[in-house]
Formats: structure tokens, sequence, C-alpha cells
């Protein structure tokens, strides 16, 4: 059996995902990485973006986050999101539309505190957009299998 690793993401509302699985890939402050088992020790900042896993079996699951924490300890890797959605589960016109209106908001606003809130809002609303777009690309990739010549 693959080497495995502890991993669990949760929100203050739920926890989103527990599981042991292969990989798993997060935006931080300083770009994405990618932890597999025995990562060294890691406490980082999560910025909002797309989160991949590879589960134990194989399967790839695509979630947009929204900030929050990320610990790797030994084989144990816990996120603490402010926001967590499954790819699947995003309606993907509204969140264009969120994000449509959280551009329009980063241009009416004058004050700093009001311009960081809209730009914050603009982020998520980005990183939706990209899981569904990501989680939608490897769908369909392995949906099409093609056909062997000669047939």
């Amino acid at each position: 059996m693959a080497e495995t690793f502890r991993f669990e993401i949760t929100t203050p509302e739920q926890t989103v995902f527990s599981a042991n699985v292969k990989q798993v890939t997060l935006p931080t402050s300083t770009g994405e990485i990618t932890v597999l088992p025995h990562h060294v020790p890691l406490v980082s900042l999560l910025v909002p973006g797309v989160l991949h896993i590879v589960s134990v079996d194989g399967n790839e699951q695509v979630l947009a986050v929204s900030g929050g924490f990320i610990e790797v300890q030994g084989d144990k890797v816990t996120v603490l999101a402010d926001t967590a959605e499954r790819a699947e589960e995003i309606d993907e016109a509204r969140a264009e539309e969120a994000r449509q209106s959280a551009e329009t908001a980063m241009k009416e606003r004058t004050d700093t505190e009001a311009f960081t809130s809209a730009n914050a809002s603009l982020e998520r609303h980005l990183a939706r957009l990209r899981a569904v777009k990501r989680w939608r690309g490897r769908k369909h990739s392995t949906e099409h299998t093609p056909k062997p010549l000669g047939e």
C-alpha cells in the first residue's frame, strides 16, 4: 500500500474533509505547495485559491478556499480555513456574478477599509471560479478515453 498521511480541512461551520490521502496541494502566502508523506513540519498562511487532494484510491478532489492556516506535523496535515467549498458544489454562474459585483465594488470604494473588503471578496470568488474550472477540466479529461486505432 502507498504511503499516506491524515488530512483534515475544517471551517468554523464544519469539517469539510477528513481522510488519509496520498498528497494535497495548497495555496500559501509564498506560493502553491504540495505536501506528500513525511513532509517537514510547517505552519503557513492559507490564501484564497484552489486546494487539490489526491486520495488513497487515486481519486482527486478540488476545493476553493478563502484563507486560513495550514499545519503539517508528523503524519497529519490540518487546514483551518475561513471557507472551503467542493468545486462540484459551486454554482459557476452565481460565482461569476459575485466576482463581477466585487469588481464593481472595488471601483466604487474610496476608503481603504471598504476597498480591502471588496478586494478580499474578489479574491474569494476568483478562487471559486478557478476551482470549478480545474474540477471541470479533470472531470472531462477522465470521461474521454480515446479509442484504439483501427476501430
